[in-house]
């Protein structure tokens, strides 16, 4: 079914903060809208009220026709107890939630409701569109390498990845809404995902930090720009919004020097006429006396001009248009704070075999030197992670041996991000990890990563994924380390901090074992080694 949705004067906010007011946006078929915006700009909150799911503060969400189905997948797959891969993929693609509609309705015909019938008749027509007829065939032609009774829970997050991809691509909405979804994915599920987006009939609003994936795939960019309180609206690619984004605000930062010269030139203008038409009139009550009438007339009808003068200089200000000036972004401004350097070996293992269930990485041998800079690639659920885990210490070794050089502190951004997902607030958290610090300067250290009053006294837990990565950074930033472990670190962060991220790790001069996904960083930070993981499989390039 061809759908258009059609969003106008929409409005939200977090209690007397506003995120974003009078939004207007229609998508159609064969749309594909990117979402763009620094984190808590509102992008998951108007995604999720297109999707119906939170009401809208101000405005409305309508579809064309009003039966159309909307898909909302969410950038955190809500992985329930006990649900099995099967389930999930069922719920995530809607078709679960039509059966239930479809049983029920097919239950009450044959009674005294006249409109069983059609109830019956729409809720099959709803389990049909959405795929439901053939799912299980389908679902067998995705390959997923995982059991389809497997408990969601138990997944790798390589596996997990994998069958979240499955559930979009077996999804056959008429509207999609996407939230982050090429967090986590490979090279080859970013691939495919691409090839699904752009061959899609159905209108696409979606949020990603991937820059090549939005370069590839949006037909127009949406910017909630939160620093000025405006929606801008940008057709063509993700490259043409960038330079077309350049060129707006040089235009208006022109715009407003031009308004602001203009006033600044007709303010002092009046100012010299008002000294002007003073010492005018000072200089009429000293000079004039009963008997020069004339000398005092022509003083007084001076006066008058200047005044005359001042009046228009004044009526001529408030004539112009006034040009709001354009507010100052905040940006993030970003450093990794640089241990004493270790000794030459960083890190080695040698014969190293880690056993996990069916899945074995080994063996391994490799060593990391000082200062070097290490790419590592591989497919999810290839054992990447589980070869960091290994040079770290963090996993016992069925055989062989492994070890951290002497005086080596490590950073890592992964481990980091759980330590803010606890009940305690962010201060508290983070006060926690540097307790030699004061509360006052973890304030203002976090208040630099863009996490303010409002962030750092709530609860870590209700963080947004985006908020918890820029609170690991800043911890980062907070204690000094010699060699940096980063595991997918673009997940979940906006753009500007990507690229801060990518400027901090070219002044780094520590060790670096750099794992991504995110083409354009790869192409951007400098590394002197590559290491692709295959199967368990270590080749070190």
């Amino acid at each position: 079914m061809s759908a258009t949705l059609v969003a106008k004067d929409l409005a939200a906010g977090h209690g007397d903060r506003v995120l974003f007011a009078g939004l207007d946006l229609v998508v159609a078929p064969g749309d594909v809208v990117g979402l763009v915006g620094v984190n808590g700009a509102g992008k998951s909150t108007l995604l999720r009220t297109l999707a119906g799911l939170i009401p809208a503060e101000q405005g409305s969400v309508r579809l064309s026709p009003a039966s159309a189905n909307v898909g909302y997948l969410p950038q955190e797959p809500e992985r329930r107890a006990g649900e099995t891969v099967r389930a999930f993929l069922g719920r995530r693609t809607g078709v679960t939630e039509a059966q239930r509609a479809m049983d029920a309705a097919a239950e009450a015909l044959g009674g005294d409701d006249p409109a069983a019938d059609d109830a019956y008749a729409e809720s099959l027509e709803r389990w049909l569109a959405l795929g439901g007829a053939d799912l299980d065939e389908r679902i067998e032609e995705v390959g997923m390498e995982v059991s389809l009774d497997q408990p969601m829970t138990s997944l790798s997050g390589g596996q997990a990845a994998r069958v979240g991809m499955a559930s979009l691509l077996l999804s056959r909405y008429d509207v999609f809404l996407l939230d982050e979804p090429t967090n986590d994915l490979d090279l080859d599920g970013l691939e495919r995902l691409e090839k699904f987006v752009t061959e899609l009939r159905a209108g696409t609003v979606l949020v990603s930090h991937d820059r090549e994936f939005l370069n590839r795939t949006v037909t127009r960019v949406v910017e909630l720009d939160l620093a000025q309180q405006q929606i801008r609206s940008y057709g063509g690619g993700y490259s043409a919004y960038l330079t077309e984004r350049e060129v707006a605000r040089r235009h208006a930062r022109q715009q407003y020097d031009e308004y602001a010269g203009t006033v600044t030139a007709l303010q002092s203008r009046a100012q010299t006429q008002r000294s002007w038409m003073d010492k005018g009139v000072r200089n009429a009550r000293r000079k004039s006396s009963d008997n020069d009438k004339i000398g005092r007339k022509f003083r007084s009808e001076a006066s008058e001009k200047q005044a005359a003068k001042v009046r228009q200089t004044e009526r001529m200000i408030e004539r112009l248009d006034e040009v709001e000036e354009p507010r100052k972004e905040w940006e993030l401004r970003m450093t990794i704070a640089a241990a004493p350097r270790a000794g030459a070996v960083v890190a080695t293992l040698s014969g190293a075999v880690v056993r996990r269930g069916s899945f074995t990485l080994g063996p391994v041998t490799v060593q990391i030197d000082w200062a070097d800079r290490v790419a590592i690639t591989g497919a999810n659920g290839s054992g990447k992670s589980t070869l960091l885990a290994a040079l770290l210490g963090r996993t016992p070794l069925d055989s062989g041996t492994g070890a951290l050089g002497p005086g080596v502190v490590v950073g890592e951004v992964d481990q980091a991000r759980a330590l803010f997902d606890g009940d305690e607030n962010l201060i508290d958290a983070f006060n926690a990890a540097i307790p030699e610090w004061t509360p006052a300067d973890v304030r203002t250290l976090l208040a630099k990563f863009g996490l303010k009053a409002a962030h750092v006294t709530r609860s870590a837990r209700t963080l947004s994924p985006g908020e918890r990565t820029r609170a690991a950074l800043a911890l980062l930033q907070a204690r000094g380390v010699n060699l940096l472990v980063l595991d997918e670190p673009t997940n979940h962060l906006d753009l500007p901090a990507i690229e801060q991220l990518e400027s901090a790790l070219t002044s780094y001069n520590g060790t670096l074992l750099l794992v991504t996904h995110d083409r354009r960083m790869l192409a951007a930070v400098s590394t002197n080694r590559h290491i692709e993981v295959a199967n368990g499989k270590v080749t070190d390039r």
